[in-house]
């Protein structure tokens, strides 16, 4: 079975001009079958902070009112992801840029809540990931640059949680490929004190994961980062790593950070 690295890029890289070219520089030279899925929730809210448009975030999550998901569809669809695609294809990855209507690449349902109207946010169905298409580009050689942004099937743009849709593209195209799946970001991974660079855990398991977050040292976007990454675990990806986006270089069964691990 070929091997497939998802990785997914947020936090400071993305506005970080070295950080970023640093990191496209190794995703370049990564010699295997790979899809690029980026956030860009940073810039989203500068970019709404300038236009005076409130931001609400629950537990890492946006609330996306109809005023933020232009501002989320302008920076995450098209801003963000076709900078990357353009910087990708200057070191000679041919890549292409998508959001989850195009191709109909990822079906998305509008979020139901008992206590909350998260607006415009889409959470992603069993079978909401296109296997067929991404299989097709991944054989012509085509490296996808997801965006996170999907579609309800009807005319609906939907925003979706960037961690979210690497995990269910991981999970969804594990039959067809031993997948890892890699969350990238400023962090050497997850870090058991968050003032501590040095004092991230190399292996996480459920358990313990479930007592770092009890007692307050796990919490806001890294919640549904890690909820997704177990999810992915659990539901058929061989490797699934946090680490700092300067160490997606090796082999997916060694790469330097905090990879998750059965109870």
């Amino acid at each position: 079975m070929k091997k497939l690295h998802v990785i997914k890029i947020g936090g400071n890289i993305l506005d970080d001009p070295e950080k970023l070219e640093k990191f496209l520089a190794d995703f370049s030279d990564l010699d295997e079958i790979k899809i690029l899925v980026h956030g860009g929730g940073k810039l989203a809210t500068a970019l709404a902070e300038k236009l005076g448009i409130q931001q609400t975030l629950v537990d890492g999550r946006r609330v996306t009112d109809a005023k933020t998901l232009d501002i989320t569809l302008m920076v995450y669809a098209g801003l963000i992801n076709k900078s990357l695609v353009a910087k990708l294809q200057a070191r000679q990855c041919n890549a292409m840029g998508f959001c989850g209507a195009d191709g109909n690449l990822i079906q998305s349902t509008k979020r139901t809540h008992t206590t909350l109207d998260f607006g415009y946010v889409g959470d992603i169905p069993n079978q909401g990931v296109q296997v067929k298409l991404f299989r097709q580009l991944l054989e012509i050689g085509i490296i996808p640059v997801i965006s996170p942004i999907t579609h309800d099937g009807r005319g609906q743009l939907l925003n979706t949680n960037a961690d979210t849709m690497a995990a269910e593209i991981a999970i969804a195209l594990a039959p067809s490929f031993d997948v890892t799946l890699s969350f990238c970001f400023e962090k050497q991974g997850v870090l058991t004190d968050i003032e501590n660079e040095n004092s991230f855990t190399p292996v996480l398991d459920k358990n313990l994961y479930q007592q770092l977050r009890a007692m307050g040292v796990i919490s806001k976007g890294m919640i549904p980062k890690l909820d997704n990454a177990f999810g992915a675990f659990e539901k058929g990806v061989k490797y699934v790593n946090i680490c700092h986006a300067e160490n997606i270089a090796g082999t997916s069964s060694q790469l330097k950070g905090t990879q998750l691990a059965a109870t």
